[in-house]
Formats: C-alpha cells, structure tokens, sequence
C-alpha cells in the first residue's frame, strides 16, 4: 500500500481553509507524508456537515472527500463553545451569521449575541476532532480542546476564524505566533494526537 514501503504517503487536507492547511503542514512536517489540499483537485462539491457533534462532521467528510479524490483524506471539524450562549456557536461556528458567512460576519454575530445577553465576557471553549480515512476504509480520530474566554473587544491581528475575540490569559489567539498557538490550541493538541497515530499507522 501507498505510504507502507517507502513511499510518502499522499493525504489530501479535506478543507478550503488556508489557516487550517497551514496549521496541518507544520503539525505534520516531521512525517513521511505529502499533503495536498482540496485545491488541487478544482472544483469539488461540498461535503454535508449536517452532524450533530464536531466528530460525527469530521469522519463524513473524510470519508466524502476519499471519494471525491480517491486519496487518502484528513478532516477537521472544529467550533467555538460558549457558556452563556447555550454551547452555540458549536458545530455551526463557520456558519453562526448565515451559510456564507466570513470571519467578519460571524465574529459580529459573536459580539451581537454577548450583548443581547447583557455580558461582554464568557467562558468558552474552542473544540477540534480529526479524521483521518484512508483509501482501505480504515479510520482514525483525535481530538483537542482548548478553553479560555470569549470577550467583545478584538485583539491581534493573526490566526483567523474567532481568534481575536478568543483569550487565553491575557492574549488573544489573534496575538500568538504559529508556535505559541500550536502549543496550546484545540487544532494543535489534536494534530498532534493525529501524528502520532499516523506516524504509527504508516509504519
């Protein structure tokens, strides 16, 4: 098989998301792998992501993407979890202000809602679960988890998705270097949990 007698193994990065891809290449850059991203293969329909847990959207379009490509696929889903939004904006994160939402949408809602809950602060917790389905129908996951405080006042100017709104400390996400992220982020615990089943799996 591809990837078990010396051959680097092909993974396609089964998302459009170029601060995802960029965090999966340096998570993986230790592995004997090639990474590829969806662009690669032009235009691919959309995966459903109608799961009802960040797993259960994870393993589908890993799964949806292996065969749409024939490759071996790696799937993140990953969300934003607020207390006193009820756990929203959970698996729906990337869509929180409407279907096509940007960042910019989406982080405005955020805001919106802390304030029609009469709060400019919450506990939180971002989530990540990773899929990985290669071309013989074997699967695996890992999972991270990050928790800290959602706040109304954006800072920083990296990461993307949530991150300026979302603090650790005293930092934002946004405010982090590549590496300091990685360290402590929902997407970096478990990429490295994926590393090390993948570096066992394609031994």
């Amino acid at each position: 098989m591809e990837g078990r007698s010396g051959d680097v193994k092909k993974i396609v990065i089964a998302t459009k998301n170029q601060g995802k891809i960029r965090e999966m290449i340096h998570a993986f850059a230790g592995l004997d792998v090639r990474l590829v991203s969806l662009a690669e293969f032009g235009s691919l329909p959309d995966a459903a992501e109608d799961g009802k847990t960040f797993g259960e959207n994870a393993r589908s379009k890993a799964e949806f993407y292996r065969e749409q490509t024939g490759c071996a696929c790696l799937a993140d889903d990953s969300g934003l979890c607020i207390d006193v939004l009820a756990g929203a904006p959970g698996v729906y994160s990337a869509r929180f202000a409407g279907h096509h939402a940007g960042d910019g949408e989406n982080n405005a809602k955020l805001v919106t809602e802390l304030a029609r809950h009469h709060c400019d602060a919450s506990p939180a917790a971002y989530h990540c679960v990773l899929a990985f389905a290669d071309t013989d129908g074997t699967l695996l996951t890992a999972e991270g988890i990050c928790p800290g405080t959602v706040r109304s006042q954006a800072r920083g100017t990296g990461g993307f998705g949530y991150d300026p709104y979302f603090y650790v400390g005293e930092k934002t996400m946004a405010e982090l270097t590549l590496e300091e992220k990685d360290k402590i982020s929902h997407r970096g615990a478990a990429l490295r949990q994926m590393a090390k089943k993948l570096e066992e799996y394609l031994k």
